[in-house]
């Protein structure tokens, strides 16, 4: 069942704009670099692993709000 719900413009628009902040993007970014090279400890994988996800799904929120929009992503 699907289900819509009315929402202010700006709230679109707000989370069309949602980006992992920079410290954890970098984060994400070292995490994947030393993962390539097969140096990551069990809790770094599990930082790395976790961070990805949050990534993920933010992009695909980003994306759902994007199409709401009638806009592309940048």
């Amino acid at each position: 069942m699907l289900t819509t719900v009315g929402a202010p413009l700006r709230w679109a628009e707000s989370i069309a704009m949602l980006r992992l902040p920079e410290h954890a993007d970098e984060r994400l970014q070292e995490l994947m670099d030393r993962n390539n090279e097969g140096q990551l400890s069990d809790s770094e994988r599990e930082d790395l692993a976790a961070l990805a996800e949050l990534s993920e799904r933010l992009a695909l929120v980003r994306a759902e709000a994007l199409h709401l929009l009638g806009r592309k992503p940048s």
